[in-house]
């Protein structure tokens, strides 16, 4: 049964329909519609691009700036001041250090750049895995998520949402470790002495995981990350970039069975399907009771228009899954027309203003 009446405490000064907003969201993980689908305003809550300028006097590299804890958070509270969170879209601080972090939490160096950052591989022979660090939560990079989630923690309340950081374990995070060069060769040619580092890559995964989700219900908030979808309980977004790269029968041998063990115990999984390489894989997904929404990210280029994908997304609702999808505002009515709206959420890039006009165009869905 989905909600019928607002009724999740979530008190945001900042957005006084958050409670409404969070039954939307839990009607939608159960294929059904409250009063219209989710929405997401993506440009309202994009994370600031870049940053202050780097100033010699405060930080001598990038890797400074990104560590200043009070900065960080200053100015995600710059960039949400005076904003209007329309519909689904959420003021949420992620913690992040870049995608690799959860890899780097065992060793190795992450070069800051102004946007992202980057892991160079750690392991060069699966034999000798003495270079992972036996203990992650001793890594600086895990010490200082855990300062910024605290530090944001302690300014939120009332203003925005706390997230955790974007966690990769998994087939993701031996990618990073051994290279994607060498991961390709190795699952080609000697897959067996893979099997020490694939669990490496996710035994330690819930610790981690749980530590900033404790944090997170101890200030009574839900649980969300980068995607900015807030859910009551434990909520996951699971991925393997990785996976347009290998064959279906290599992503059910060495990714499918740490995936189970990733998603056992969310109370919801997100997957974020990045790509038609990754939606190879899509049946073995798709048959996952613990999988409960796909993320589409069709890409760019040839892949864009939406519409070509249509089949698929029917496809993911057929199997009884939630879907995220992203629109820009000229494809809505083409897909409105297309697709049915139970079990639907809406990432859609739109000016500043055309916000009221859109819910009222889905209202009517």
């Amino acid at each position: 049964m989905h909600p019928t009446t607002p009724d999740y405490p979530l008190d945001l000064d900042s957005k006084p329909d958050s409670a409404r907003c969070l039954a939307r969201i839990e009607a939608w993980f159960n294929q059904a519609v409250l009063d219209r689908p989710p929405i997401r305003f993506y440009h309202h809550n994009v994370e600031y691009e870049g940053g202050a300028a780097l100033d010699p006097a405060r930080w001598a590299t990038l890797r400074d700036r990104w560590f200043d804890v009070e900065y960080q958070v200053e100015a995600f509270e710059r960039s949400i001041a005076g904003r209007t969170f329309h519909a689904e879209t959420f003021p949420v601080f992620w913690p992040n250090l870049g995608p690799n972090v959860y890899s780097a939490f065992y060793g190795g160096e992450l070069e800051f750049a102004e946007v992202t950052s980057w892991y160079a591989p750690l392991i060069t022979d699966l034999e000798d895995l003495s270079v992972l660090a036996p203990d992650p939560l001793t890594s600086v990079y895990f010490r200082k998520l855990d300062e910024l989630t605290r530090a944001a923690l302690e300014r939120c309340a009332g203003k925005y949402l706390v997230g955790y950081s974007d966690l990769h374990p998994s087939l993701d995070c031996v990618a990073a470790w051994r290279g994607i060069p060498a991961l390709c060769m190795d699952l080609a040619t000697a897959p067996d002495k893979l099997e020490p580092l694939l669990e490496r890559s996710v035994r330690d995964f819930h610790r981690i995981f749980d530590h900033f989700d404790r944090l997170l219900k101890a200030r009574g908030l839900p649980s969300v990350t980068w995607l900015g979808i807030p859910s009551l309980g434990k909520l996951h977004i699971p991925n393997c970039d990785v996976a347009a790269m290998i064959s279906t029968r290599h992503f059910a041998r060495c990714s499918l069975p740490l995936l189970r063990r990733e998603v056992a115990g969310m109370t919801r999984n997100i997957y974020h399907v990045d790509g038609k390489g990754v939606a190879q894989h899509l049946d073995l997904l798709l048959a996952m009771p613990d999988i409960h929404a796909i993320q589409w990210v069709q890409g760019l280029g040839l892949d864009q228009p939406i519409l070509q994908w249509v089949p698929l997304l029917r496809r993911i609702q057929a199997a009884g899954k939630s879907i995220v999808v992203d629109l820009q505002l000229n494809e809505l009515e083409g897909f409105i027309a297309a697709v049915e709206p139970e079990g639907v959420f809406l990432c859609l890039g739109v000016e500043e203003g055309q916000e009221p006009e859109v819910i009222k165009r889905l209202e009517q869905w």
